[in-house]
């Protein structure tokens, strides 16, 4: 099941992106969501209803959460659901970049078990199912083994690295990199072009979902900020921040310091 599941990520991720690419430095519609919580385009819409109406039809008995479909909680019921970024890295899509794509995850007993990520614009597509190995365009990837934190190159925004994030009050001495797109810092950790990746704030489950199983399967880790297992269609659809990494991970760990209970921190 897992492999039929992966099958029809992949097959909806590249419907997303033909749909995606019609808007795509087009001077698409854009309005701002409440509450401050960023811009959503006729793209993000259209491939949001394009997917569940594809992906429902084909499992009806699955649940359903996306960033850009009102939770009624229905999902909290099933056993089995998709987790959905129609477009990830909205931003970078309205401004014209490469860095935005298609997060689409199949979530079985709170453990994702398929993943697609696709990146329209670079034509990547990264894929994983549960104990079948993790690729990028059907070729097998693997995480870095790089162990050094002063040698490593990791992903993550300035504000992660501030001193109260850190054991000691010191920030480890790596170089930094940064793309817009969470999932697909994800994907390029777990294709072992970056050491590592951090996000030390709450994370959103669709955009951590598909691209936490690429990792594991390309051999490495992705656990919350404390090192626990992520654990999705939680009653909130957050996890409590991102660490992942091959070599590098467990060094990262030792490294941060204890979440501070109601901190907000910085994506």
């Amino acid at each position: 099941m897992p492999e039929s599941d992966l099958d029809l990520l992949v097959s909806a991720a590249r419907v997303a992106g033909d749909i995606a690419m019609r808007h795509f430095r087009s001077d698409p519609e854009i309005w701002e969501k409440d509450d401050n919580a960023g811009p959503v385009t006729e793209a993000d819409l259209a491939v949001d209803r394009m997917l569940r109406e594809h992906l429902c039809a084909a499992r009806p008995d699955y649940g359903w959460l996306s960033e850009e479909t009102e939770d009624d909680g229905a999902r909290l019921y099933s056993d089995t659901l998709f987790i959905v970024d129609p477009i990830d890295g909205t931003r970078a899509f309205i401004e014209g970049s490469k860095d935005w794509g298609h997060s689409l995850a199949v979530v079985r007993n709170r453990r994702v078990t398929a993943a697609a990520v696709y990146m329209p614009v670079r034509d990547e597509m990264f894929a994983a199912f549960r104990g079948g190995g993790a690729t990028r365009n059907g070729l097998a990837i693997k995480v870095s083994t790089q162990s050094s934190i002063e040698s490593a190159d990791v992903l993550a925004t300035r504000p992660n690295l501030a001193p109260e994030h850190w054991k000691d009050g010191t920030p480890p001495d790596f170089k930094r990199s940064f793309r817009s797109s969470l999932a697909y810092r994800l994907c390029l950790v777990a294709n072992g072009r970056f050491d590592a990746m951090l996000t030390l704030r709450p994370s959103w489950e669709w955009d951590i979902a598909a691209g936490s199983l690429i990792i594991e399967e390309a051999g490495g880790w992705a656990t919350d900020r404390s090192g626990n297992a992520l654990r999705f269609n939680n009653p909130v659809p957050k996890v409590d921040g991102v660490v992942a990494g091959g070599a590098l991970h467990p060094r990262l760990m030792d490294r941060l310091a204890r979440r501070l209970p109601g901190a907000d921190y910085p994506r």
